[in-house]
C-alpha cells in the first residue's frame, strides 16, 4: 500500500509540475507587447518622454473615458496618463493624481520596486477636461470609475500586483477608489491624505492650538494679529506685490478681503509646509514689503487670486461637495477683521452652481477603512495641519499608519528616519507576498 501511495503521490507531483509548465507556456504565448496593447485600445500616444535607465519607455497617452460611467455610450472625454514601462512580469504602481499631471515624476515606490508605473491625471484637470463642464459628473465615484476602467484595461498587459498611491488629494483619491472598487489593487499607499468630516472640519482648530511648542504658536499668532491690526500699513505693499505677480482678487471680494484671508491662512500654511523656522518670522520693525514677501512665502497669495481659483475650481467643487475642507477660527482675530466675516470657501464656486455637501461619505469611508481596508500604508507628517484630519484608526485590519516626527505636508518615505523607512518598505514587501 505504501509503495503504491508513493508512486501515486509522485505521479501527482509530476502532473502538477506539467500543469504549471503548460500554464507558464500559455501565459508566455498570451503575453501582449506594449505596442500591440496600445494599438488595440482606445488610446492615443501623444509623445515619448526622455527615458530614464529604469524604464524601457515613458509615454504620455490620452485614453477615451465616458463622462458618465453609468452611461458608457454617452459623451466622453480624453484622460491623460503616463505609462512608464519596464516589463509585464513586474508589478505596477498606479499614481492617482488629485489634480493635473503637467509634469512627470517617478514615485519612490516605483523606484524601490523597479517596476512599471502608470500616472493618471484627475478628471476635469489639466488636459483631462470635457468639452462641456457638467459639474454633476465631477464626483468621487466617477473619478474612481476612471481608475477602475484604466486598471481593467491595463491588467491585460500587467497581470501582476498593483499598488495605488497618491499625495494629498491624490492620497484621498486612493482611498475613494478602493472604497468603490476594493478588488482593483493589492496595496494602497496614501501620503498626507486627510479624511475630513465636514465642510469646515473643526478638528483643524484644536490641532493648531496644540501643534509644536507654545513659543512657536505664540509667535505665529502674534504675527497674524500684527498683520491684521496694522493692515493699513501693509496694504500698499500687498497691492504692489500682487500686481507684479499678476494676481487679481475679484472672486474673493477685493484686495482688502484677500489680504485678510491671506493673514488667516498663515497659521494653517505655516504648519502645513514648514518652510520657515519661527526664528525668521518678522516683527513690527520689518519693512512692509519684507513682511509681505514673508507672508507670501508662507501662505501663498496666489491661493486667493482669481487666476488660481478659476484653474483649481474643480478642486474647490469637490472639497465643498464630498471631500470636505476647512475655514478659520476667528475667536482670536475677530476684533481686527474689517472685511472677512464668513471664512468658508464657497466664494470659489459660481453662484449658479449647486454645491450640496454629502455629510455621510467620509464616515462611510472611515467605516470601510476600519472594517475592510486591508493592505494600506498611511504616511503623515506630525506637524502638517492636514494631519488634524488624518486617518487615525485601522480597526482590525492589517493596515499601518506612520507619522514622521516633526514632519510636514512634504513628508515622504525617503525623508523619514532610517528605521521608520525600513519598516514602511518591509510592510510593503509583506503586503506583496
Amino acid at each position: 500500500f505504501k509503495k503504491h501511495y508513493l508512486i501515486d503521490l509522485h505521479m501527482k507531483k509530476l502532473s502538477l509540475s506539467a500543469a504549471m509548465l503548460i500554464l507558464f507556456i500559455i501565459q508566455a504565448l498570451a503575453a501582449v507587447s506594449l505596442d500591440d496593447f496600445l494599438n488595440q485600445k482606445e488610446v492615443k500616444v501623444v509623445r515619448t518622454l526622455q527615458n530614464e535607465s529604469t524604464f524601457e519607455r515613458i509615454l504620455e497617452v490620452m485614453i477615451e473615458q465616458p463622462l458618465d460611467h453609468r452611461n458608457p455610450e454617452g459623451p466622453g472625454f480624453a484622460q491623460r496618463i503616463y505609462i512608464s514601462h519596464v516589463d509585464p512580469s513586474r508589478p505596477v504602481v498606479l499614481i492617482t493624481e488629485g489634480y493635473d499631471a503637467n509634469y512627470y515624476y517617478t514615485s519612490e515606490i516605483t523606484a524601490e520596486l523597479a517596476c512599471n508605473q502608470i500616472m493618471v491625471e484627475h478628471r476635469y484637470f489639466g488636459k483631462s477636461v470635457p468639452d462641456s463642464l457638467v459639474w454633476d459628473y465631477l464626483n468621487t465615484w466617477q473619478a474612481a470609475s476612471d481608475h477602475h476602467r484604466i486598471i481593467s484595461l491595463f491588467k491585460e498587459l500587467y497581470p501582476q500586483q498593483w499598488i495605488s498611491t497618491g499625495i494629498s488629494k491624490g492620497g484621498q483619491t486612493v482611498m475613494y477608489h478602493s472604497y468603490y472598487y476594493p478588488e482593483d489593487v493589492d496595496v494602497r499607499v496614501p501620503y498626507v491624505a486627510p479624511l475630513n468630516y465636514g465642510l469646515e472640519d473643526e478638528r483643524i482648530y484644536s490641532f493648531l492650538e496644540n501643534v509644536g511648542s507654545p513659543m512657536e504658536r505664540r509667535k505665529v499668532e502674534r504675527f497674524q494679529k500684527m498683520a491684521l491690526k496694522n493692515q493699513d500699513e501693509y496694504l500698499d505693499a500687498f497691492k504692489t506685490f500682487s500686481e507684479d505677480a499678476g494676481y487679481s482678487y475679484e472672486l474673493v471680494g477685493g484686495l482688502e478681503k484677500a489680504y485678510e484671508y491671506c493673514v488667516l491662512e498663515y497659521s494653517f500654511a505655516y504648519w502645513q509646509w514648514g518652510y520657515v523656522p519661527y526664528s525668521k518670522i518678522p516683527g513690527k520693525a520689518a519693512r512692509p514689503m519684507e513682511l509681505i514677501k514673508h507672508m507670501n512665502r508662507v501662505a501663498g497669495f496666489d491661493y486667493f487670486s482669481d487666476q488660481f481659483i478659476i484653474e483649481y475650481r474643480p478642486f474647490f467643487y469637490q472639497a465643498l461637495t464630498e471631500m470636505g475642507y476647512y475655514g478659520y477660527d476667528l475667536d482670536a482675530f475677530g476684533k481686527y477683521l474689517k472685511h472677512v466675516d464668513n471664512p468658508i470657501f464657497t466664494f470659489t464656486i459660481p453662484e449658479d452652481v449647486d454645491i450640496p455637501f454629502n455629510e455621510q461619505l467620509s464616515f462611510e469611508i472611515e467605516q470601510y477603512l476600519e472594517e475592510k481596508g486591508e493592505n494600506y500604508i498611511f504616511i503623515y507628517g506630525e506637524y502638517d495641519t492636514w494631519s488634524a484630519t488624518a486617518v487615525t484608526s485601522t480597526g482590525d485590519t492589517n493596515s499601518k499608519i506612520f507619522f514622521k516626527k516633526g514632519g510636514s505636508h512634504r513628508t515622504r518615505i525617503r525623508n523619514m528616519p532610517e528605521e521608520q523607512k525600513k519598516e514602511v518598505f518591509s510592510t510593503l514587501e509583506s503586503f506583496l507576498r
